[in-house]
């Protein structure tokens, strides 16, 4: 008899869209299709956002760059030895990344990169740091500088920041998804900088980000100078040096190797061309050389 005489809840009127939705089904069906196409649009632009541009696409952005009139005939008489196109490629460049070159000038690699990058990436020339009264720095920053101001079209996104070779931050730490440099390690070992040149470097970069370098290659059954007055650096003496700073060799290409070259020249490796530094001495000789063979390694910063 008590569970009888206990009254009994009217239920709750439904209101708002629920109850719309309840009389008119359809409404209900309309709005799952919009919000469907919310979603389908959000993972679209997310899609959009991430999208990378694929080996193909890119060795056709740097096939038209190469050919480009920003380059001089005499830059790109030195494809046959440099092999831009298959370096790059190799260290893995894509025009979305954020590339630091080392020391670019007088900018052979810039008009290759700069162009790469300048829609969808960022250029960074970290130039030789200025010193008062040098005249030969002072002419060879202005000259790139120079460089730069002709050709706006080209160049105008180009981020120049001095390289602090002694140590510091070129960048903020973790910025950038790749450094290069070409040439340069023997002027850090001749200055006692090359350790400390490859830390910036690696602060500089992302986790995972990559170093890409290439170096005049020693003769190995000769003992490595350690500043380096010949030019050339033997490569384990390299990787063990980059290594040492933290780095991972992840791939060797020898797609800048030249086996003519005997290293073993008085002036050292500004025997070949393009320095010639013997002038026309035996200049047919080593223009049959041509330039120096040329070690090329992918180092990465690790992941964890």
């Amino acid at each position: 008899m008590a569970r009888d005489s206990v009254a009994k809840k009217k239920p709750r009127p439904v209101r708002g869209f629920f109850r719309l939705t309840m009389r008119y089904p359809e409404l209900m069906s309309a709005k799952l299709k919009l919000a469907a196409a919310a979603a389908a649009c959000a993972l679209l632009l997310a899609a959009c956002a991430s999208v990378v541009s694929s080996r193909q696409a890119t060795t056709d952005a740097l096939t038209a760059i190469l050919a480009g009139d920003q380059r001089s005939s005499e830059e790109r008489a030195r494809d046959v030895y440099r092999h831009p196109k298959e370096t790059l490629l190799f260290f893995g460049i894509r025009p979305e990344m954020s590339v630091l070159e080392v020391w670019p000038e007088p900018g052979w690699y810039t008009a290759v990169i700069a162009p790469l990058l300048r829609d969808k990436g960022k250029y960074y020339a970290a130039v030789i740091a200025a010193v008062p009264g040098d005249k030969h720095i002072t002419q060879r920053l202005d000259d790139y500088q120079a460089r730069l101001a002709a050709r706006p079209d080209v160049y105008d996104r180009v981020a120049v920041v001095s390289f602090p070779a002694s140590g510091g931050d070129v960048v903020p730490p973790g910025t950038l998804d790749m450094v290069v440099t070409f040439r340069n390690i023997h002027n850090w070992m001749a200055d006692d900088e090359a350790s400390q040149v490859f830390a910036t470097v690696y602060r500089a970069l992302k986790r995972g980000g990559v170093l890409g370098v290439v170096e005049h290659r020693g003769n190995p059954a000769v003992a490595q100078d350690p500043k380096a007055k010949s030019g050339y650096v033997n490569e384990e003496y390299a990787i063990k040096l980059i290594e040492a700073q933290g780095f991972r060799l992840v791939g060797k290409s020898q797609v800048n190797a030249n086996p003519r070259d005997t290293k073993d020249y008085e002036q050292g490796v500004w025997t070949l061309p393009p320095t010639y530094r013997l002038g026309d001495q035996d200049h047919d000789k080593y223009a049959a050389i041509g330039e120096s063979d040329r070690f090329t390694l992918r180092f990465v910063k690790p992941s964890k």
